[in-house]
């Protein structure tokens, strides 16, 4: 029976990248001469720090253009609150989603089941198997899911006859 998975995955690699090209960037920059701007990466956890707010916010412009030109859906991203560090230093807390989060595939299983599609969608850890009988159905069942669900990046891996 042909079966494919939803998930939300982001390269790891492709996120160290991009912090590095938006470091070398920040040093390079005129406006941001002698200040201590940077973006440090712990995993999927990316710390920006920043003289202040303005130039905090520059700097997360940069590393979203420089997410999105390597191919990661800034969707993913989840900014936290600026905090004061020493004086009016800042830092700001950016955590890189992965993985469907079980209200938004409760959601997904919701929708297919609603759809009346002759699939069947079970919730799998992290991602939703969806299976059915004709690779069709299966195709019908990933535009429906692509047009309905916008807010969360979704990729669609292991398709399988």
């Amino acid at each position: 029976m042909p079966s494919f998975d939803i998930v939300s995955e982001v390269n790891k690699q492709e996120v160290r990248n991009a912090v590095d090209q938006t470091n070398k960037e920040v040093t390079n920059r005129f406006d941001f001469k002698g200040s201590d701007a940077r973006v440090e990466q712990a995993d999927y956890v990316l710390t920006v720090y920043a003289d202040d707010e303005f130039k905090l916010d520059q700097v997360q412009d940069i590393l979203n253009a420089k997410l999105i030109k390597r191919g990661i859906d800034i969707k993913c991203l989840e900014l936290g609150k600026p905090e004061k560090i020493s004086g009016n230093k800042l830092k700001r807390t950016v955590t890189v989603k992965t993985g469907i989060e079980p209200e938004l595939a409760k959601k997904i299983v919701k929708l297919i089941k609603d759809s009346k599609l002759k699939v069947q969608a079970s919730i799998q850890g992290e991602s939703v198997r969806v299976s059915g009988p004709k690779k069709d159905t299966l195709q019908e069942t990933i535009a429906l899911v692509r047009k309905s669900i916008t807010e969360f990046p979704l990729q669609f891996t292991n398709f399988r006859d």
